[in-house]
């Protein structure tokens, strides 16, 4: 297989489903293992997002530029596109939504969660901020997860705000796999991806693609905690 379609989310990894939504085979053993721990502890870890492809990722990408989908800044307040200008409209999206070709979900290793068991069934996951900290119903989870998703080879990518991407405690990544990806994934491959389907934004996103991928793909935190 291409090592940069597999990477840039236009080839499958190996897959395997997991409830309704599919990670690559040797995250979900991992995720299985986590979430039986977890499980002891009180804890009831469910996806909410897990491999994405690249056609999702534009579609996301094209909602939320169009304004079919909402944008969110560091506050968690809605964002009017209209009113940012330039590369400034492209760093209001990248902050929660990575650019098509981008995304760690591509691999099959990243994954959204929550736990369910601590709200009721019915309950619609927002993945802000507020959900995992402080009296958040998923705070809980998120300290357990700080602890425990090393053992089970995971970690947080986006644990805090590094320039580019918010924090997101619902985000992990599988180690053993992820980081070697992360190593071979170059910005060659990413702006191939980009130069071969139609975006809102293209040539601005092409132009400024050196910048969005050190500070948006490159830069994320420890690796081990």
């Amino acid at each position: 297989m291409d090592l940069s379609l597999l990477l840039t989310g236009r080839a499958l990894p190996d897959l395997v489903d997991v409830g309704a939504l599919q990670l690559e085979r040797e995250t979900a053993a991992a995720f299985a293992r986590m979430q039986h721990a977890a499980a002891l502890d009180g804890f009831d870890l469910q996806l909410v997002s897990a491999y994405r492809s690249f056609e999702r990722q534009a579609a996301i990408w094209r909602a939320k530029l169009s304004g079919q989908r909402p944008v969110y800044d560091a506050m968690q307040q809605p964002v009017d596109l209209n009113t940012r200008q330039g590369f400034a409209k492209l760093e209001a999206v990248l902050l929660y939504s990575a650019l098509p070709g981008a995304s760690r979900h591509h691999w099959g290793t990243d994954f959204d969660l929550y736990d369910a068991a601590a709200v009721d069934s019915d309950y619609r996951v927002q993945l802000l901020g507020s959900e995992y900290q402080s009296d958040g119903p998923f705070a809980p989870m998120s300290s357990w997860l700080q602890v425990h998703a090393i053992e089970f080879g995971f970690f947080l990518p986006y644990r805090q705000y590094r320039g580019g991407v918010a924090a997101e405690p619902w985000h992990l990544s599988y180690r053993p796999l992820a980081v070697g990806y992360l190593q071979q994934f170059s910005l060659n491959m990413l702006q191939q991806a980009i130069e071969c389907t139609d975006l809102p934004e293209q040539s601005l996103i092409l132009q400024q693609l050196p910048v969005i991928f050190e500070r948006y793909v490159t830069t994320i935190c420890d690796q081990v905690r």
